[in-house]
């Protein structure tokens, strides 16, 4: 940090920070503004682009974000926070050769654009306090796909806007209960231009569109939500109301309730089970105007679980979960197909374009989740060091309108993480991740590169799994410091596995891998 005399004899203090590596360039700022405001301003290019290009990829993804937050205060009660950020992900194609052009055949294309602004107002009162928050978001999208030749096989160019009011309250009517109730409306702005030219998928399955709409629609929703506390037994019951008038069935009501009993000062034991209600996506009320028919997604779920801390940097949590699915969009053209299963194969050809909805969809589809889960958190302390454990199983099955579950296309059994890492001293920091994850399922391809949906989703990939290594060292003088860094992703080298692809031009069924080992040196100055 630097210290500024002003004019005015206030002394203030403004920082900043600058992080080069192999990957990523950042710049990050902050300081007071006025008599009582902050400011943090960050920007952050990523140079991903040029390891892909000169590893020789046909494709490269490029991105950008931006973030600026404030806050200010007036007076004792007010308080104001305003925020936007902004995102820019791009994937850039390089078609200069016959093979360039046949690997970016079976890529989906995707630019994408997103940002975010909003302002918020939190007002104390003498038994409680109310936050309002106005905010304006916007995602612009940009999909295409096409053959070896260059010819448009699929496009989507749409824009979603959503400007959001939403306000809650929060008081205690006496001693051992709080009380909160809230509401929100959102007004939607969409506007998409969809193409597919006449497209016969692996299954069989022969789609095709042209399409292009502008809609507009309101969303809306409320909640209340009472927490009482019986001694050792804290409980908290809520209902909310969801609407929205792009869809035949535009009212659902949510109840939910929740408890944690305090065994000990470091032993809790907590529960919870309720109703979740979403909304379906835009684009697949976008695609065809039938899909407007469609109800709210519906989950319901039950959550048990304990906590113990074994100290102050240590804690421990287990959870079980069950969910159940109930008015999931499932196609009437393609039985088997439900779209919990979509986007697994980033929802291109691979996948038969079916996570944009072209389909003519029904609220038909169902399935149910369960899992266990354990973590481990170790806090930094005055133990040097920290680090995070944790091990699930999981279980996803869907069905379409044939009935039939599957697993799910997300369906990963086992998952487990572990890392952390060690402080030596002030300048110099070893950390560490290892990851690993149980195959994925995916539908098998027939010897002529047809797919059968009667083993959709009945083979699993092998597990995946990577370490990744960083050494720190630090240089501090008085009013500025540097870290300089090595990191190393994957240092074993393992190539992570994805599903497998057919190859027209040499008939056979090809699998797919990430890059590998990625080594990353860097340095961050900060003042």
């Amino acid at each position: 940090m630097l210290d500024i005399d002003l004019r005015n004899g206030r002394s203030d203090k403004f920082g900043g920070k600058a992080t080069v590596s192999a990957t990523q360039f950042g710049l990050n700022g902050e300081g007071p503004f006025a008599d009582n405001g902050t400011y943090l301003l960050s920007v952050r290019r990523s140079y991903l682009d040029l390891i892909f290009k000169a590893a020789g990829f046909a494709f490269v993804p490029e991105y950008w974000d931006f973030l600026g937050k404030a806050n200010y205060t007036a007076g004792r009660n007010n308080r104001f926070s305003f925020l936007t950020i902004g995102a820019i992900d791009n994937v850039r194609l390089f078609n200069d050769t016959p093979d360039k052009r046949f690997d970016n055949s079976k890529i989906l294309a995707s630019n994408q654009n997103q940002y975010v602004a909003g302002v918020t107002w939190k007002h104390l009162f003498g038994w409680g306090y109310s936050d309002v928050a106005l905010s304006q978001n916007t995602s612009e999208f940009e999909y295409k796909q096409a053959d070896s030749l260059l010819q448009p096989v699929f496009s989507n160019n749409s824009v979603e806007n959503e400007t959001r009011l939403n306000g809650t309250l929060n008081f205690n009517p006496s001693k051992n209960t709080e009380l909160s109730f809230g509401g929100e409306i959102v007004h939607v702005n969409v506007d998409a231009d969809l193409f597919l030219r006449p497209y016969v998928t692996s299954y069989g399955d022969s789609l095709s569109l042209d399409n292009y709409f502008k809609s507009e629609a309101t969303r809306g929703g409320g909640f209340v939500q009472v927490a009482r506390n019986f001694g050792s037994l804290k409980t908290t019951i809520g209902l909310r109301y969801d609407y929205f008038d792009l869809i035949k069935y535009r009212h659902v009501y949510s109840p939910r309730l929740s408890t944690t009993y305090i065994v000990t000062d470091k032993f809790n034991i907590n529960l919870s089970l309720g109703q979740y209600r979403q909304t379906p996506s835009y684009i697949w009320l976008v695609a065809n105007s039938e899909n407007r028919k469609l109800k709210f997604v519906t989950a319901n779920q039950i959550v048990a679980g304990l906590e113990y801390i074994f100290r102050t940097d240590t804690k421990l949590t287990l959870e079980a979960y069950f969910k159940k699915y109930y008015d999931y969009p499932a196609s009437l053209s393609r039985p088997y197909l439900v779209l919990a299963n979509t986007g697994a194969g980033y929802g291109g050809a691979q996948e038969g374009f079916a996570a944009f909805g072209i389909d003519p969809l029904t609220s038909g589809g169902k399935g149910r989740a369960k899992g266990l889960e354990l973590f481990i958190q170790k806090k930094l302390s005055q133990i040097p060091c920290y680090g995070t454990f944790s091990l699930g199983y999981n279980e996803s099955k869907f069905a379409g309108i044939d009935g039939q579950m599957r697993p799910g296309s997300y369906d990963q059994r086992w998952i487990f993480n572990v890392g952390g890492g060690y402080i030596f001293n002030e300048r110099w920091e070893v950390s560490g991740k290892f990851r690993y994850a149980s195959g994925r399922p995916y539908t098998p391809y027939n010897p002529d590169g047809t797919q059968s949906a009667d083993l959709y989703n009945s083979i699993r990939l092998r597990a995946n799994h990577s370490l990744d290594i960083r050494v720190e060292r630090r240089f501090n003088r008085v009013g500025w410091g540097i870290i300089s860094y090595i990191d190393i992703q994957n240092i074993y080298n393992r190539k992570a596995v994805d599903i497998p692809s057919y190859n027209e031009r040499t008939g056979e069924t090809e699998n797919s891998s990430s890059i590998g080992i990625l080594p990353s040196i860097g340095f961050s100055l900060e003042w």
